[in-house]
């Protein structure tokens, strides 16, 4: 245990995310996901769902601000505009930590395609389908 740190940050996710670099990716998905096929390296946090894991990486992790999108999800079939209540809880979590960035849907393979491109992908065991999300790793501004 560390003092201020989320105790789901496992040691694994720590250093992911200290690994990955400004523009780097990182996919949080549910127990359903394909996660093993898709990932260049898979970190699981079974027992966890979701939505606790992201606050938690966004508890650390600054979301990229030099591009206009840096946050995902999936979508439920082809339906981009759907939002299942496990979607709203995602991007109400994602609004605490970054109440300027909008949460954008992609349908099937982007989704898929982006996942395979991450930098890592972390296993939840959320039970809920299509919760699933990619996070684009920011910076840290130095203090002046």
């Amino acid at each position: 245990m560390l003092k201020g740190i989320n105790p789901l940050l496992s040691p694994d996710l720590l250093a992911a995310l200290r690994a990955m670099g400004h523009g780097d990716e990182i996919a949080v998905v549910d127990g359903n996901y394909p996660a093993l096929e898709h990932a260049r390296r898979l970190i699981r946090l079974d027992g966890h769902g979701i939505v606790a894991v992201i606050d938690a990486i966004l508890s650390v992790m600054p979301i990229d601000d030099f591009v206009p999108e840096a946050i995902f999800r999936s979508t439920v079939g082809a339906d981009a505009g759907r939002l299942d209540p496990i979607h709203q809880q995602m991007i109400a979590c994602c609004a605490r930590h970054e109440p300027e960035r909008k949460v954008v849907p992609l349908v099937g393979e982007d989704f898929y395609g982006r996942v395979k491109r991450a930098h890592a992908v972390v296993q939840t065991s959320e039970p809920k389908l299509y919760a699933n999300m990619i996070l684009r790793k920011g910076v840290i501004y130095p203090v002046a």
